[in-house]
């Protein structure tokens, strides 16, 4: 009878909106989870039959059913954290994470920390996966869980050590230079901190002493001397020396190759380190040599005094901070005031993101409808960037999710007249009996 359709066209509706209605409620309920995508319910109609082989004119339908949950993969608002290690994507592409199986999935969430292991992690134990790099800072293109906690900054011996500085030319000329009273035999000194081979650092004082007047300019000696704490012999030593000469101008006219007095041919530092160690003092580019004579020290009619000294050695260095660039680039800030590149974090992305399965816990697993997973690095093919001190929040828009709601309603409603009048009809059927 085709009064009854209608009874179960009815059934067919209220299943069918009630499972809208469950979707907006879970739309609802996840409003504030980071990286949320929210689902659409899809409608069709169910097979039409028709009335005793007529034409398709005269079809009538047998219902409604829901032939799928879309999810809406449309960019979220963001969120500052605090956190370097809080990422959020901009534009397509999921985390790669890995659980402790081995299993890999994706996400959106960008919530990470390092946990006991020094891996970056999420909340529920997966390690957030991307491309590695060697100690030297160079990314390797190899792909695996990136690990922070074991890393450290070895350290580097000083090798070049800059001082730009002007001397006094109205200085006397002192008695000549003696390491047991360098105060008193020298007429202007500066100190340096310098590393060995360990990354111990030691004081080298620079001595200044003028030598020699002339006519076409003043002659200056230098004395690098290290003290006996530093020293490998127990005792204060001259470890290295030159001679400057300046001319009417005040500009360095030339200078003497730094010679080093010790038999190892460099400054041996105590402690352990290589002995021998050559350091290379830059006090400008003297006119003899091409330059100016003006980049480095200089001899004016003013007091003596440091304008600005540099060094490139330092000590070994542990993990201090992190930072990611938009690029996905973990740079690690050490302890040494050193930075280097950690990692690399890998994004992901498909050709049908709908075609993903919901795993829970803000995580999606790859279908045959997804396709194939697109492994990149942020910012490139397609693939969108990454910022960090960010969150990626739900993209619930809950002014359309109410709207949702109340269509949904009005068709539970409607569909639940449909059977109650098709239930009175049936008893008036029933009543012609009487």
């Amino acid at each position: 009878m085709a009064i009854l359709t209608s009874l179960f066209s009815g059934i067919s509706g209220l299943n069918a909106y009630g499972t809208g209605l469950s979707v907006v409620g879970n739309n609802i309920a996840n409003l504030n989870t980071v990286g949320y995508k929210d689902g659409e319910t899809s409608f069709a109609d169910i097979v039409s039959q028709s009335l005793s082989g007529a034409s398709g004119s005269s079809q009538v339908g047998r219902g409604v059913y829901v032939n799928g949950v879309l999810t809406q993969f449309t960019q979220g608002s963001f969120e500052t954290t605090s956190s370097g290690l809080d990422m959020a994507i901009e534009g397509d592409g999921f985390f790669n994470l890995r659980d402790p199986n081995g299993l890999i999935n994706y996400s959106r969430n960008g919530i990470f920390h390092i946990d006991k292991n020094g891996y970056v992690a999420n909340p529920d134990g997966m390690f957030l996966r991307g491309f590695l790099a060697d100690q030297a800072g160079n990314l390797t293109g190899q792909i695996g869980d990136i690990n922070l906690g074991s890393t450290t900054f070895p350290p580097l011996a000083t090798a070049n050590a800059t001082v730009v500085a002007n001397l006094d030319s109205r200085s006397a000329i002192p008695a000549a230079f003696n390491v047991a009273t360098p105060s008193q035999t020298s007429n202007f000194s500066d100190s340096l901190t310098v590393y060995d081979s360990l990354g111990n650092s030691h004081l080298v004082s620079l001595y200044f002493r003028e030598s020699a007047t002339a006519v076409t300019g003043n002659t200056w000696e230098w004395f690098a001397v290290v003290n006996a704490k530093d020293a490998t012999a127990g005792v204060d030593q001259i470890q290295a020396q030159g001679t400057l000469t300046f001319d009417t101008n005040g500009a360095l006219a030339s200078q003497s190759a730094t010679t080093y007095p010790l038999a190892s041919g460099g400054f041996d530092f105590s402690g352990g380190a290589t002995q021998g160690q050559v350091i290379a003092f830059n006090l400008g580019t003297s006119i003899a040599a091409g330059g100016t004579g003006l980049n480095g020290l200089t001899q004016y009619g003013s007091t003596s005094a440091v304008l600005n000294q540099t060094q490139d050695g330092y000590a070994s260095g542990t993990l201090q901070s992190e930072s990611v660039s938009k690029d996905g680039i973990i740079t690690g800030l050490f302890t040494n005031g050193q930075s280097r590149t950690l990692a690399q974090v890998a994004l992901t992305r498909f050709n049908n993101p709908q075609g993903l399965t919901h795993l829970g816990n803000n995580l999606y697993g790859i279908t045959s409808d997804s396709g194939q997973a697109i492994v990149g690095a942020p910012n490139s093919s397609g693939i969108g960037r990454i910022l960090s001190n960010s969150l990626e929040l739900s993209n619930v828009d809950l002014a359309q999710q109410f709207v949702k709601m109340i269509e949904y309603q009005r068709g539970f409603q409607a569909n639940s007249k449909v059977i109650t009048t098709t239930d009175e009809m049936l008893q008036e059927l029933v009543n012609l009996k009487r």
